[in-house]
């Protein structure tokens, strides 16, 4: 076995430190080399686009996305595990928030309700995708509006579905979860390791 068996079509840390907590080698395959260039993919929904649909969509596209990039530059063939996540409060699909006033609205709408998170996971092997979906749902406690400033004003809402990290300051509006915590995080381990050994990737 190969000491990278895989390529990561991410730029999430988060998503990097889960795979290597569970023994998972990878290089990373970048969609776009630097972080304010347009994105490759279109993650703008589709009119009438259910959640788990979408969220699907994009996950595809972008594991295929990573493998165009891999035959362009010729690199060793490997499984591409690719990942993406939502948050959708009622059908509202909450992405990543445009600007501090876009987080503020987000985390009003999520505070004091429960909202589901949408993990999907993609692992494409030359032109064939498989994917999967991993749903959670996470309680907030009602929030204050200076809580709120004071989170936004933080700089953590950036570059979050809905302007929230499970894993940082955020964890003190959670009051409840079910599901996968890791799936919440950006990468759920369980059906990732699956879905690698699936495609012959050994998952220790």
């Amino acid at each position: 076995m190969a000491d990278k068996p895989i390529y990561l079509a991410s730029r999430s840390p988060r998503r990097r430190e889960l795979l290597r907590q569970i023994g998972v080698a990878f290089e990373l395959i970048l969609l776009r080399e630097m972080p304010r260039l347009p994105a490759d993919i279109d993650e703008t929904p589709r009119a009438d686009e259910a959640p788990d649909d979408y969220v699907l969509r994009i996950t595809r596209e972008k594991a295929l996305a990573a493998v165009g990039i891999m035959q362009t530059r010729r690199l060793a063939v490997r499984p591409v595990l690719a990942a993406d996540t939502t948050v959708v409060c009622d059908t509202e699909i909450l992405g990543k928030p445009a600007n501090a006033a876009d987080a503020s609205r987000m985390l009003s709408l999520l505070a004091g309700r429960m909202h589901r998170v949408l993990t999907a996971i993609a692992v494409a092997n030359g032109d064939a995708v498989e994917a999967r979906v991993s749903e959670s749902h996470v309680w907030f406690r009602a929030l204050a509006p200076d809580e709120i400033r004071r989170y936004t004003a933080s700089g953590e809402p950036v570059d979050k579905a809905g302007a929230y990290a499970v894993q940082g300051r955020a964890a003190a509006f959670i009051t409840r979860i079910e599901g996968s915590y890791s799936g919440i995080m950006g990468l759920p381990l369980a059906e990732t390791a699956e879905l690698l050994r699936s495609h012959g990737v050994i998952v220790p």
